[in-house]
């Protein structure tokens, strides 16, 4: 199995469990999660519970929460949203963060697709959701979701340079 860790900060944010598809110029990926139920599910066995001892229920927590797959497996956390200009400071920042862990190869293909993937953000920046890794460090690398249109799961945005592969 190969995880994706965030480059800057070690966090999780992906795994191959998950298909992705390369978005301008392969800048971005594209990844669809799923809601999922966590918790208890009441399973029907055909016992009557009354016909046999106590017929109460026996203190099982029955609370079942409905949650998005990859938000969940990586304990990926919500973040403040970002307005026109705390988005371009953040991408500034990325930038000069990103860069000189990069390869020389990888800096000049991700220098050469950061405008064109920023030009892509910039107007659904009203419809994402902004989450970060685990540690939710300040130079973490964000991870956008928002729901396309006419569709019931969110679909996460990663910049894939920004990604490291680890097998495990």
């Amino acid at each position: 199995m190969l995880v994706y860790q965030d480059l800057l900060t070690g966090d999780e944010l992906l795994s191959d469990s998950f298909p992705y598809k390369e978005i301008e110029n392969g800048v971005l990926w594209e990844v669809e999660g799923k809601w999922t139920t966590k918790g208890c599910v009441e399973v029907n066995i055909g016992a009557n519970p009354y016909a046999e001892e106590g017929g109460e229920d026996e203190g099982v927590d029955d609370s079942v929460e409905k949650v998005v797959d990859i938000v969940d497996t990586f304990r990926l956390q919500e973040q403040p949203t970002y307005d026109k200009k705390g988005f371009i400071a953040y991408i500034k920042k990325y930038i000069k963060l990103l860069t000189p862990k990069l390869s020389p190869e990888q800096q000049e293909q991700f220098k050469k697709g950061i405008e064109g993937a920023t030009k892509y953000l910039l107007p659904k920046l009203k419809d994402f959701q902004f989450f970060v890794g685990e540690g939710m460090h300040d130079d973490s690398t964000v991870v956008f979701a928002y729901y396309k249109e006419g569709a019931t799961n969110l679909t996460f945005l990663y910049f894939a340079h920004g990604l490291k592969e680890v097998k495990c």
